[in-house]
């Protein structure tokens, strides 16, 4: 057994030594203890007394001086085991128990009264739960295994040289409730390995896992046998054979070899970015030509075409999308509140006043033909613009949302850290989705009246009519914002903020291209067709009557 048991290495919880402990079995002898069989046997096995069979006893002492110092430490070890360091601990835990016991007996009841001699062993249960006492070595003692500390640990390593002589060699020492990396110290120098061993040998049967994977126990296979598997996204592992992976924080990710959390960037849609930058010169761009068309209508502000389609709804129409066009430059830049709550609100007001100016553009050309035959009652409605009046009531309709939107739940800074690897965007945050979803539902009530009324009167006789251009920039409107919807709810981050800053210039461009760039086309390019039906005809006929 020592043989196989040479170069073992053991664990057992430190104590120090009993003085006394040694001394008393250094004097212990079958004489001295005559109850104790054990001591009768030892003596007859190793020092040859003979044994009195009948009562397993030895009569006489055959070798003077004999002791068990004199057997070797296979056979008998003097120093204090762990077994009998924890028996020691029980008998002191039991005397201070009983000790316990005997005083709140007489607390509690008088001597004369009580033979206190008379004790049952469950009666001191409740003085063994609570014992906590300091022992002869100076370790405490404490049985209730809940209000135990972590244990230190001696580790010892058997040595069978010369062979027959055991020894146990303290070579290091495990403390669980030291700092990381200081919880185990060993002297491998000291320690004698088993023959044939040439080098360490292993506790595992697989190889270490690097940092940034994490031990997985296989089925079937002793826990000392693992996989080793990368750690999953956002998580890392900065330590050799860890079972368990630790998640980064929110502010931060894991790098390529997920080993360290590596603090991430804060970023917005900036005027650097390529969507930014492009974004920004189709705002510029757009502003400029509406710009110019607004040049161009003030020019020619008494042709037929400028006045037939009303110039002063034209107006406020052009200027309008002159700040729809700009109003995406609010969505770049770092946020801040006062451009988030600007950013829908205004959004929101601009397109109200865009698309009710449309409207009243189209019940214009309605009413014109419609009310305005000799007869009608309702003539008046026109000759005191009526129409005009619709931009206001849908402003204020508007408005009225919009502070409803802002007294419940406003728009508010808010961080992406999930949309872009290694980044956190500042964005608008809407606050309320209800609110901007209102917000644009009410704009397309309004597009698609407009468009079943540019519709119905697409087919009026008149020679500047601009039902269809009306009818079909409303439907590019609608087309638009029908798309934005499933896409926006599809994309996140920067790009999702770039979706809704195109919405909103590609709605503005299709309602100035549909309608206004026809008429400058003429206006420029085809004087010729500039003018009345009445004016064109005499025009004509002067003509032919030049060429007689």
């Amino acid at each position: 057994m020592l043989e196989l048991a040479h170069g073992t290495l053991t664990f057992s919880p430190h104590h120090g030594e009993i003085s006394d402990f040694t001394n008393f079995m250094q004097e212990v002898t079958p004489i001295k203890y005559p109850e104790d069989i054990f001591l009768h046997i030892l003596w007859n096995q190793y020092f040859n007394c003979p044994l009195l069979h009948s009562e397993c006893k030895i009569f006489e002492n055959c070798i003077p001086n004999a002791s068990l110092e004199l057997l070797p430490g296979g056979v008998f070890e003097l120093v204090m085991t762990e077994e009998s360091y924890n028996v020691y601990n029980a008998v002191y835990a039991v005397a201070h128990s009983l000790h316990e016991k005997a005083l709140h007996q007489v607390e509690i009841q008088p001597q004369d009264n009580k033979d206190r001699t008379i004790l049952f062993p469950w009666q001191l249960h409740p003085f063994l739960k609570n014992i906590q006492l300091i022992n002869s070595v100076g370790d405490r003692v404490i049985l209730d295994w809940k209000k135990k500390t972590d244990t230190e640990y001696d580790i010892s390593n058997i040595w069978n040289f010369p062979t027959g002589l055991s020894l146990l060699v303290k070579v290091g020492t495990f403390a669980p409730s030291a700092p990381k990396g200081e919880q185990l110290s060993i002297s491998e120098h000291t320690i004698n390995w088993p023959i044939g061993f040439t080098e360490i040998p292993k506790s595992v049967c697989s190889e270490s896992c690097s940092p940034g994977h994490r031990k997985v126990i296989l089925e079937s296979k002793p826990a000392c046998c693992f996989d080793c598997t990368p750690c999953p996204d956002k998580e890392i592992s900065n330590e050799t054979d860890v079972g368990q992976c630790v998640k980064c924080p929110e502010s931060h990710y894991a790098n390529t070899e997920k080993s360290h959390c590596l603090k991430k960037t804060m970023t917005f849609l900036d005027y650097n970015d390529s969507l930014g930058t492009g974004l920004t010169l189709m705002s510029l761009g757009f502003f400029v030509v509406t710009g110019l068309v607004i040049g161009v209508f003030i020019i020619h502000r008494n042709t037929p075409i400028v006045k037939a389609n009303n110039r002063s709804l034209s107006y406020i129409l052009l200027i309008t999308l002159t700040l729809c066009f700009l109003c995406p430059l609010l969505f770049i830049g770092l946020p801040n509140t006062a451009t988030c709550i600007l950013q829908q609100n205004l959004f929101g007001l601009l397109f109200t006043v865009a698309l009710s100016t449309v409207l009243a553009k189209t019940i214009t050309v309605v009413m014109a033909f419609k009310i305005t035959a000799p007869g009608r009652k309702t003539r008046w409605l026109l000759i005191l613009r009526a129409p005009q009046f619709i931009i206001p009531l849908c402003a204020l309709m508007q408005i009225l949302f919009s502070g409803i939107w802002l007294g419940t739940s406003p728009p508010f800074v808010d961080m992406d850290a999930h949309s872009e690897h290694g980044h956190i965007i500042i964005l608008c945050n809407k606050g309320s989705a209800i609110g901007f979803y209102c917000t644009l539902a009410y704009l397309g009530v309004m597009a698609f009246g407009s468009y079943l009324l540019a519709f119905m009167s697409r087919n009026l006789p008149d020679t500047f009519n601009e039902s269809k251009a009306l009818a079909f920039s409303m439907l590019m409107f609608c087309s638009v914002w029908v798309t934005f919807l499933p896409v926006y709810h599809s994309t996140t981050g920067k790009v999702r903020v770039a979706m809704e800053m195109f919405s909103i210039l590609a709605s503005s461009a299709s309602i100035l291209t549909l309608i206004f760039v026809p008429k400058c086309y003429i206006v420029l390019f085809r004087p010729e067709r500039n003018i009345l039906p009445l004016n064109r005809e005499k025009r004509q006929h002067r003509s032919k009557n030049s060429e007689t």
